[in-house]
């Protein structure tokens, strides 16, 4: 959904079971992490220049197990703990650049982002 002129709410956008990528850069689109819920096989979210995108990234651990790619950027009013996903076993890449998601790089342990790729960090994370 990339610059498509949509304005508020849009809840029937979220509700694809079988959707697998979404990429979303739509600016007056208003809606929340926790929407995902209804795209359970969801492996690639890409989300830019989403001013009215809220939620807590804990959100997407619904999405645990099928999550091999996060970029949400742009989006202020995002915010949350990096490590939430630091358990995603399939996760390549993170990038959460423009978020107000925080965080403590020394917090990563052995276990944590096993398979991660590359990893834009906020500047809420330290």
């Amino acid at each position: 959904i990339v610059g498509a002129p949509l304005n508020g709410r849009c809840p029937f956008l979220f509700n694809f079971p079988l959707l697998q990528q979404l990429k979303i850069n739509c600016y007056y689109l208003k809606w929340n992490l926790e929407m995902l819920a209804g795209l359970p096989l969801l492996k690639e979210l890409r989300c830019s220049g989403n001013p009215f995108l809220t939620g807590n990234i804990n959100s997407l651990r619904v999405l645990k197990d099928t999550l091999a790619v996060v970029h949400i950027s742009s989006s202020r009013h995002v915010q949350g703990n990096f490590m939430d996903l630091a358990d995603f076993p399939g996760l390549k890449e993170l990038d959460l650049m423009g978020t107000s998601v925080t965080g403590d790089i020394r917090d990563i342990g052995e276990g944590d982002f096993r398979t991660l790729e590359s990893l834009p960090l906020p500047d809420g994370v330290y």
